[in-house]
């Protein structure tokens, strides 16, 4: 599976964001996806995860009630749509895809390129 990240930019603190994730070599209709991010100087973390059929979101503390994962496997894509960002959003976002979902990085097998979030205050 090569994931493609794509939809980050720069953008005000406060405004939004539409971060996409299109798969392609199969369908990851069966996958767990999630997004991670990681941020200059830290470690990468944990954002939402989307079970293979939808049903099943995780986020992290921190962006609860302001992001959003979906996915339309008909497409093949997984989003992550960002409300109300704020400074400390700002870092490298990566799709990736595994058999698990979860919050764990180790659990996913395929990870795409990344695209640069700047949220600017």
């Amino acid at each position: 599976v090569q994931l493609q990240a794509s939809g980050g930019g720069l953008v005000q603190a406060g405004g939004s964001l539409r971060l996409s994730c299109v798969a392609s070599g199969r369908t990851i209709s069966t996958y767990g996806m999630a997004w991670f991010r990681q941020a200059p100087g830290k470690e990468r973390e944990f954002v939402a995860s989307i079970s293979w059929n939808g049903g099943i979101t995780s986020y992290a503390d921190s962006v609860k009630g302001r992001f959003t994962i979906s996915r339309e496997n008909a497409k093949n894509t997984v989003y992550l749509q960002m409300n109300s960002l704020k400074p400390e959003d700002m870092a490298v976002y990566y799709c990736a895809a595994g058999s698990f979902q979860g919050k764990r990085d180790s659990k996913y097998d395929y990870w795409g390129q990344g695209t640069l979030v700047t949220v600017s205050s």
